[in-house]
């Protein structure tokens, strides 16, 4: 057995004794009341800025019960210092507890300490995602929100949900603008499942422009999706995918660890398409951010670096 097996058993043992829903049956239900879209908006103050420079690991589609990818891809992570932003669908194929405690946790569950998780459509496969908001607990989201913000470094970032409602009105959307609007970061960046844009088969998502609209009129720098299982890197764009020196930066790192998908087309504004698996990995500066895509060769593959508006 090798030692991340190894982990990844007490890791198991330990999470299905803090939990008590087992492996045995479906989970008794969320710990999290659920995402009902409704709650205070963010707080009036935001901290102050702290000059730092900060490394994150970024990726989506992870937790396949039996693909190798699984253990390479969080290699890549345990050499990574610094939070994992999860882009969704990250226990197979029904985000269930017994799918997290299965697929998920035995290798991914080290990270614990340092993930931030956002929702995928396999978490919805059960119903309100109550194995994904019973597996994450508080850190999914507070106050009946599946969507929340944090600071990463001087970067505010926003960590969504694509499976509810996010247009005009909606209480996410308003989530959005208030955090934006009593933002002082000099960088955002949007993370969650679904892309607007893609040249793989499940894009674009057109229902996403209202929230792309938001994040690009209050100057948001970099948004991060997954759900394709492929990685994609867009120049920046405007919400009808004209390229615009001003606009937002998208990136598909559905490399998690699931069956990777084909490309369909290229997509305008693509300027890198791989199909691998593999990580993100994201430098943030109070003043810009450079990327790099790391496969499971340890390879990076794409790379490069801009500055925020």
């Amino acid at each position: 057995m090798s030692w991340r097996a190894c982990l990844g058993a007490a890791l198991l043992a330990s999470t299905i004794l803090i939990l008590g829903s087992g492996c045995g049956g479906s989970p008794t239900g969320p710990s999290h009341p659920g995402p009902r879209g409704d709650g205070p908006p963010g707080p009036p103050n935001p901290p102050p800025l702290s000059g730092q420079t900060v490394v994150v690991a970024a990726v989506g589609d992870i937790g396949l019960c039996g693909s190798p990818a699984v253990e390479q891809t969080a290699r890549l992570v345990d050499a990574i210092e610094g939070q994992v932003l999860l882009a969704g669908d990250l226990a197979y194929s029904q985000g269930s507890m017994v799918d997290y405690l299965r697929c998920f946790d035995p290798l991914w569950g080290e990270f614990r300490r340092r993930w931030r998780p956002a929702p995928g459509n396999h978490e919805y496969e059960t119903p309100g995602a109550a194995g994904y908001f019973q597996y994450f607990g508080a850190i999914a989201g507070n106050g009946g929100r599946s969507f929340y913000a944090f600071r990463a470094g001087d970067w505010q970032v926003l960590m969504l949900d694509s499976n509810v409602p996010t247009g005009v009105g909606s209480a996410q959307y308003e989530f959005v603008r208030s955090e934006l609007s009593g933002s002082n970061s000099p960088c955002t960046m949007a993370v969650w499942h679904h892309p607007l844009f893609s040249s793989g088969p499940n894009g674009p998502n057109g229902y996403l422009r209202d929230l792309w609209t938001l994040l690009d009129e209050r100057g948001a720098d970099v948004i991060v999706n997954g759900h394709d299982h492929l990685y994609e890197r867009f120049g920046k764009q405007d919400v009808d995918g004209r390229s615009d020196v001003n606009g937002i930066r998208e990136f598909i790192a559905g490399t998690g660890g699931a069956q990777l998908y084909d490309f369909m087309r290229i997509t305008p504004n693509s300027q890198v398409r791989i199909k691998s698996h593999g990580i993100l990995r994201l430098t943030l500066s109070p003043s810009g951010y450079e990327w790099a895509f790391v496969d499971v060769a340890g390879g990076i593959t794409d790379s490069g670096g801009d500055s925020c508006h």
